[in-house]
C-alpha cells in the first residue's frame, strides 16, 4: 500500500509513519515544510512536497492518503484528498464540529475512514468480550479516563488552539467512540470542561446517558498526580478493572505487580482483572493491539475488507463533543436531538 502522509509531526511520525511500517506497507509521499530531513531518514525514497496540492498531484501513485495535520485543518485536507479520488484516513476527530463531520462524511463516497485505532486495543477487545459472554451481567457504569501528570505542559498547538486543540477533542474523541461502541448511542450529555494549564480545554470530564441505560463516565486530565484506575466496568455480576495504561504512573499498579510476581510458567497474560468484592481473577488478554487498524485499513483499500471505521460514527463523536462544550457552557444535561 502507498502511503501519502499529510504533516510529519507528533502524529504523522511519531503514529501513523510508525504504524504503516509496523503493517508492512510504505509512506511514499509526505507533505511538510520544516521535517524534510526526518523523511529522508525514515524514508529514503519517500517525494517530500510543501503543500497539500503538490501531494495530490502525485494521486496517480497512492493507494490511500492519511491526513494527520493539525485538527483544524482536517476537514479542508481531506475534502482535497476525497476529490482526487483516492482512499483517505483521517486522524481523530474528524473534524471539530458536527456540521463540518457530517461535510466530510458526505463527500466520502465509500473512500473515506477514521483512526478510531483505540478500538483494537486489547482492554477494549477484552472487555468487549466479558460482554458478550455475559461475565459483567447487567452493566450499569462504564468509567474510562485517560490521566496524566504534566504540570509543565508542552508548547504546542495541541495545547494552545482553543477552537480545535485540548483534550476534549483528542483524547475525548477515543473516550467517546469507546463508549458508544460498546454500550450504544448517547442520548443525553454533562460535562464539565476546563483549561488550568492550557488555553486549550486540559481537564474534561463527560458523563453520557446510553440508550440501553447505561451512563458513562469519561475523564481526560494533564494535571492528575494520582490517575485513577484506567476502566472500571460495573454490573450485576461484578465489575472489569484496568489500573494502568501505556506506562503511565498510577498508585493502582500494586494489582498488576502482585499478579506478575506470583504468575506461574504457562499461565497467559492478564488485561485487568474481573472483581467480585474481595475475589479477582485476571482476564486473559487478547491478541492483537491498536495498530492492527492499518491490516484492516489495507484490505479496505484491497477491496477485501469493510471500511474499518464508519464515517457516521466519527459524525457520531463529534455530536457529542459539541453537547459536552454545550453542557459546560450552560452547567446543565443537554438532550440529544
Amino acid at each position: 500500500m502507498r502511503v501519502g502522509l499529510i504533516g510529519y509531526g507528533g502524529a504523522g511520525r511519531g503514529i501513523h509513519a510508525r504504524l504503516v511500517r509496523a503493517a508492512g506497507q510504505q509512506v511514499t509521499h509526505v507533505v511538510t515544510r520544516s521535517r524534510g530531513e526526518q523523511v529522508r531518514g525514515d524514508w529514503p525514497d519517500a517525494v517530500v512536497v510543501p503543500d497539500v496540492e503538490a501531494l495530490l498531484a502525485h494521486a496517480d501513485r497512492l493507494d490511500l492518503v492519511v491526513v494527520a495535520s493539525p485538527t483544524g485543518d482536517h476537514v479542508e485536507h481531506a475534502l482535497a484528498a476525497l476529490a482526487s479520488g483516492v482512499h483517505v484516513l483521517v486522524d481523530k476527530p474528524l473534524a471539530t464540529t458536527t456540521a463540518d463531520a457530517e461535510r466530510v462524511a458526505a463527500a466520502g463516497d465509500g473512500r473515506l475512514t477514521v483512526f478510531q485505532n483505540r478500538r483494537w486495543d486489547p482492554e477494549q477487545l477484552a472487555l468487549a468480550g466479558l460482554l458478550r459472554d455475559g461475565s459483567l451481567g447487567t452493566v450499569h457504569r462504564f468509567e474510562r479516563r485517560w490521566e496524566r501528570y504534566r504540570p509543565q505542559p508542552q508548547d504546542r498547538w495541541k495545547e494552545n488552539d482553543v477552537e480545535a486543540g485540548g483534550l476534549l477533542l483528542d483524547l475525548g474523541a477515543h473516550l467517546v467512540d469507546s463508549a458508544v461502541q460498546l454500550f450504544g448511542p448517547a442520548t443525553s450529555v454533562y460535562a464539565e470542561l476546563r483549561a488550568l494549564t492550557t488555553p486549550a480545554f486540559d481537564d474534561v470530564f463527560l458523563a453520557l446517558t446510553h440508550a440501553g441505560g447505561v451512563i458513562s463516565h469519561l475523564q481526560a486530565g494533564g494535571l492528575v498526580g494520582a490517575p485513577g484506575p484506567r476502566t472500571r466496568v460495573l454490573g450485576s455480576g461484578g465489575a472489569y478493572l484496568v489500573t494502568s495504561y501505556e506506562g503511565e504512573p498510577t498508585p493502582f499498579a500494586a494489582f498488576d505487580d502482585a499478579y506478575a510476581e506470583t504468575r506461574r510458567p504457562g499461565e497467559p497474560e492478564h488485561e485487568g482483572w474481573l472483581v467480585q468484592g474481595s475475589d479477582r481473577r485476571p482476564v486473559p488478554a487478547p491478541s492483537g493491539g491498536h495498530g492492527d487498524i492499518y491490516p484492516a485499513v489495507a484490505a479496505w483499500v484491497r477491496g477485501d475488507g469493510p471500511v474499518p471505521v464508519d464515517p457516521a460514527d466519527a459524525v457520531a463523536t463529534a455530536r457529542v463533543l459539541d453537547l459536552a462544550r454545550l453542557s459546560s457552557e450552560r452547567g446543565q444535561v443537554v438532550t440529544a436531538g
